[in-house]
């Protein structure tokens, strides 16, 4: 019988931990190639979204001097959500996740995340902040996820320098680092792409957190759409999670993101330190316009920017980097 576990990056306070992953009566979708060219990358992105999650089956997690078990869900998802008041220091962590169906069985290693103390915690969007993927234009979207593979997928210019300044904003140690959370309406079928791309590019280690996941053809489809109120809840959960720190939202235009985040610094004042929404089309929208004065009245910082120069300089202007 096949079948495969998937882990993914989990993160710890001082009194909680998180532990996430899928089990799957199929292989799991970061099994597959993203480097291939043509028709063949197309395969094996639609791939990816075969597969067949498998529920009620018993994992169990070993972290330090905790073995602690649970079952899957309907989807095949797991979440290992237990007290830690354990002495840890600040940085990344090893931990493991086994499971046996039947008489195979199978153990994977993935790694958790305690924050340093940090000037700010980062939350970024994916498609169309620092991934171009033309998330506004559905057919081009499609032929993009399809037809470019990692290597042909490009970042928006100056990202990089952006991102990795925020991530030592405020750090006098070296080995030192802000935390990083990647947020997006993606579905967890393109995790492996999304780490893999960042990875690639030099972008922060970041805990990644997506969409449910998706089993069909005609979920993949819709890949990325619909409802965006589970990203509301995630940001929610992670500052919920780590309410000491002042946090930093990037995003773009595309789709729901400004509304988002104005949420958010209604649901969280005081904090958020600074908005940035990248600009998708010729013409900024009078609507992104709005949402943000608005949000800047609340005393958050925020930049409309179509360059990623231009939110560099914000960021410098606002004590941040």
């Amino acid at each position: 019988m096949k079948f495969d576990l998937k882990l993914y990056r989990g993160y710890v306070n001082d009194e909680e931990l998180v532990v996430f992953g899928h089990v799957f009566k199929s292989w799991a979708p970061d099994k597959y190639r993203l480097d291939r060219k043509g028709i063949r990358h197309a395969v094996s992105v639609i791939h990816m979204f075969r597969i067949k999650p498998l529920q009620n089956v018993e994992v169990k997690l070993k972290f330090k001097d905790i073995e602690v078990s649970t079952k899957t869900l309907e989807d095949g998802y797991f979440r290992f959500t237990i007290p830690y008041s354990g002495k840890l220091e600040s940085g990344w962590h090893p931990f493991e996740v086994s499971c046996k169906v039947h008489d195979y069985g199978i153990v994977e290693n993935s790694e958790l995340l305690k924050p340093f103390e940090s000037k700010v915690g980062v939350i970024s969007d994916i498609d169309d902040t620092f991934l171009v993927s033309h998330s506004g234009n559905f057919f081009k979207k499609l032929y993009i996820l399809l037809f470019k593979n990692i290597n042909k997928r490009k970042v928006f210019e100056d990202v990089v320098p952006h991102y990795q300044a925020l991530s030592r904003a405020g750090q006098e140690n070296e080995t030192a680092s802000n935390s990083f959370f990647y947020v997006s309406s993606s579905e967890w079928n393109l995790y492996e792409f999304i780490d893999a791309f960042a990875r690639l590019h030099q972008l922060p280690k970041a805990v990644i957190k997506l969409k449910k996941i998706k089993t069909g053809i005609s979920d993949f489809l819709f890949t990325g759409r619909g409802n965006h109120d589970h990203k509301f809840e995630k940001i929610k959960d992670i500052i919920m999670f780590y309410p000491n720190l002042d946090y930093v939202l990037l995003g773009d235009d595309s789709q729901k993101d400004p509304q988002l985040y104005e949420r958010i610094v209604k649901v969280f004042p005081g904090s958020i330190k600074a908005i940035y929404i990248r600009q998708t089309s010729h013409r900024k929208k009078s609507n992104t316009e709005s949402i943000l004065k608005n949000i800047a009245s609340m005393n958050v910082a925020t930049c409309y920017f179509k360059s990623s120069e231009k939110a560099i300089k914000h960021s410098e202007s606002i004590g941040i980097i």
